[in-house]
């Protein structure tokens, strides 16, 4: 009488992370997804360490979870990962606001997003 297992939402050669409320807009996030998008995984940690955006040590955390995560739970081999797919989305945003001159309002818009990250365990051709 117990429940049944939940399928898996990645293939069998795939492994996921997923990083939610990330203090930073979509548009900003997306350019690191894309540096890091269809690399090998251990290529792609060194340019998230060497890079000057201040949000990229939460995508390399992000990262390390996925290959942890394809390592612990899925028995794949790390050397043999790519990043498959990284992609960004959107998800709250914060209203703020600051007086101006003349009695008027200056809108600040304080945006979250979210980020996902799957690897995939891909054969060397020799």
């Amino acid at each position: 009488m117990s429940k049944q297992k939940n399928p898996r939402r990645v293939g069998e050669n795939e492994a996921m992370a997923k990083v939610r409320m990330l203090r930073t807009s979509p548009q900003k996030l997306n350019l690191l997804a894309a540096l890091i998008r269809g690399k090998k995984v251990e290529k792609a940690l060194n340019d998230l360490t060497f890079s000057h955006k201040r949000i990229s040590d939460d995508v390399r955390k992000c990262l390390q979870s996925a290959i942890a995560n394809a390592e612990n739970n899925h028995n794949l081999d790390v050397d043999e990962l790519i990043v498959a797919e990284a992609y960004v989305g959107k998800n709250l945003t914060m209203k703020r606001g600051r007086p101006r001159a003349r009695g008027r309002f200056g809108r600040i818009i304080k945006p979250f997003s979210e980020l996902t990250i799957k690897v995939r365990q891909v054969e060397e051709q020799a």
